[in-house]
């Protein structure tokens, strides 16, 4: 063999040996000038094994609201019953399909009666209808005209695939020892990092402030610790992750607590972490009494939200598709009435959370952020 072919054999093989090594295509989008490293950066491989369950079900057929109301002719009923009987039985055909699909309607309502509270599922279905009417009517400056329903975060389970539970603290853990705040302990909530495993305590269940960057090179006036940073950097790396995003999503890579240079979805995420709080404190946590312990977290707490419960991976839950709209009777101002009958307690005070948080309520709000 001449030189040349032995020259062009070793040069293919190289060729062959560099394209085995170059990473898989990836789709790029340019959300800023060019030259400030502003893309998101998408892989078509994870996209695609997430589309399946992103994907949104066919709206059933609508009903007619003519006729007798089901508040007339069902016993027992305290959220929907301005509907007619023939959108009330839509709902809950909607709802079986959301939620419980393999277990039907015996997941919340007792067979020989179906009036009867006594299973705590039909006690948290139907607050959940309340804070999915508070959702959609007093949270649109996170949710816009989309919306969410039942579906959007439990996606055909009885329980969400994403939900979270305070963490117990370590065995030996004392004064004495300190509190590591759950660091180099690797979890997926904070991309297996070492930063706090627990980002949630601190902003979707307390009022930590959020902004601990400085404004001056010196630390005068800023007494903000490197823990609470953490903390910060573990609910960020968490957002990335569910939305799966980068940071340049929400922010300028030019400076990113910048408000004035920031992208309009920081603002969205703004009001989704105040949203994300309000339920866990107004709707989840006064439900503890009402789970059974099996239901509980290790440490008796309820199953709480965050980002990922509703956004599963997508920069919009389900792609941004609009089943909401489907269902006018999600979109309404939940009555009063209809909370209180609910059984539940409205809202927790600051007194009842003191057992659940360990950390100050300093919840600053940018000036420039309107709202």
């Amino acid at each position: 063999m001449s030189r040349l072919h032995l020259g062009l054999l070793a040069l293919t093989l190289g060729a062959a040996l560099l394209a085995g090594c170059e990473r898989p295509p990836v789709d790029t989008v340019q959300r800023g000038y060019r030259g400030t490293g502003m893309e998101q950066v998408y892989n078509p491989r994870t996209l695609a094994e997430q589309a399946a369950s992103n994907e949104a079900p066919a709206p059933l057929e609508a009903a007619s609201p003519d006729g007798p109301k089901a508040g007339q002719v069902y016993q027992n009923v305290k959220v929907l019953g301005n509907l007619s009987v023939g959108e009330f039985n839509r709902t809950m055909l909607a709802m079986t399909n959301w939620v419980a699909p393999k277990q039907g309607c015996v997941h919340c309502h007792n067979a020989a009666n179906f009036a009867d509270d006594s299973l705590y599922t039909k006690v948290v279905a139907r607050r959940m209808l309340v804070m999915t009417q508070t959702i959609n009517s007093d949270w649109k400056s996170h949710v816009a005209k989309t919306g969410v329903t039942c579906f959007t975060c439990h996606r055909g389970e009885p329980v969400p695939k994403e939900v979270w539970f305070q963490p117990l603290m370590p065995k030996g853990a004392n004064d004495f020892a300190g509190n590591k705040a759950g660091q180099n302990a690797p979890a997926e909530t904070v991309g297996l990092s070492a930063l706090p495993n627990d980002p949630f305590t601190p902003f979707l269940l307390g009022a930590e402030n959020i902004r601990v960057a400085g404004t001056e090179a010196l630390p005068a006036g800023n007494r903000q610790s490197t823990k609470q940073a953490e903390w910060t950097y573990g609910l960020m790396m968490h957002m990335s992750k569910s939305l799966g995003v980068n940071c340049t999503q929400c922010h300028n890579t030019r400076s990113l607590g910048s408000w004035e240079n920031s992208s309009p979805p920081r603002l969205s995420a703004w009001h989704g972490i105040r949203m994300a709080r309000e339920l866990n404190l107004e709707y989840m946590v006064p439900l503890t009494s009402a789970f059974p312990a099996n239901r509980l977290g290790p440490g008796g707490d309820v199953a709480k939200v965050n980002c990922a419960t509703c956004h599963q991976g997508a920069h919009k839950p389900l792609y941004g598709a609009e089943m909401a709209k489907h269902h006018p009777e999600l979109l309404v101002k939940a009555m009063p009435a209809a909370a209180a009958a609910s059984g539940v307690a409205a809202a927790v005070t600051v007194d009842d959370l003191k057992a659940l948080q360990t950390l100050p309520a300093a919840d600053a709000k940018p000036a420039a952020v309107p709202g």
